[in-house]
This record gives C-alpha cells, structure tokens and sequence, in this order.
C-alpha cells in the first residue's frame, strides 16, 4: 500500500522522523508531501525542507520526498496514493484532523488514517522548535543533526 504522510515540516522534527520511520515498517510505499504554503511564514524554503527530509531518509528505500501545493487529494491521485496518514500528537490534533479526514473523504474518498505520537515526541511541534530556537534554546533533543546545522545558520 502506497500511503502520503503530508506536513510542512517547517522545520522537520524527531516527531515527524519517528511517524515517517514507523509507517516505513508498515508500508510498501511512503511519501512524504512538503506543502508549499505562500501565505505561511516559514523558516525554510520548500526545497530545504525537502532537501533536509531527503538526507534524513536516503537509507531508506520505501520513502521519497516531494514537494506540493493545492488540494492534499489533488496531489494524493496523481501520485497514486491509497491513504493519507496523519501523526497525532494530542486530542487537540485529532478534533482538527478527524474533520480533515472527513472533507478529504467527501471531495476524494480519501481514507485517512492517523498514527499516534510516541511518547517521548508528543509535546514536540514546529512551532515550539522554532520559538525555542529563535531565543537560543537547545533544540539539539527535537531535531535531527541536519536540520539542528541549518537552524543555527538561519
């Protein structure tokens, strides 16, 4: 089964790497859909964080890594995807994705199917790292070496 894991990742966190390395046990085919989002203000350029997931995940022969923008189903048929595949965090996470999922199913019959943080990665986000960061906390626990290099350039 080919399924999309789709995010920001802006910048990409162990989180992120733990739920993709997890669905890459299960599934035959992982991609990873980099969403180009002008109307964010990002830390990263699409292409780094495509480029820093590309490094990460080189080993790993089930996963590829592109870049989108427009519909998550659009992206998801021309790619040949049976299922999407959401990281959830907290309950927080799940009340906005479980309606995700239910508008992806209406406008695509996209099934959605939703991975549970582990534990030691359930309080990390984004937008944490990059608020910790940005005063200089030590962010060295949440992300991985590559992009820890790249956010201490920025």
């Amino acid at each position: 089964m080919k399924i999309l894991i789709p995010g920001s990742f802006d910048p990409p966190t162990n989180g992120h790497i733990d739920v993709i390395k997890r669905c890459s046990k299960v599934f035959d085919d992982v991609l990873v859909g980099v969403i180009v989002n002008p109307s964010k203000n990002s830390l990263f350029a699409t292409e780094t964080r495509e480029l820093m997931l590309t490094e990460i995940f080189t080993d790993t022969n089930n996963v590829s890594i592109k870049t989108f923008e427009g519909l998550l189903v659009d992206f998801a048929k021309n790619n040949e995807v049976q299922a999407i595949v959401k990281g959830l965090r907290a309950m927080t996470d799940f009340d906005y994705e479980f309606q995700m999922a239910q508008m992806n199913s209406n406008l695509a019959d996209f099934e959605t199917i939703f991975v549970p943080a582990s534990p030691e990665y359930g309080y990390v986000s984004s937008s944490m790292v990059k608020e910790i960061n940005s005063y200089g906390g030590d962010v060295s626990k949440l992300v991985p070496e590559n992009v820890l290099k790249r956010m201490n350039n920025v």
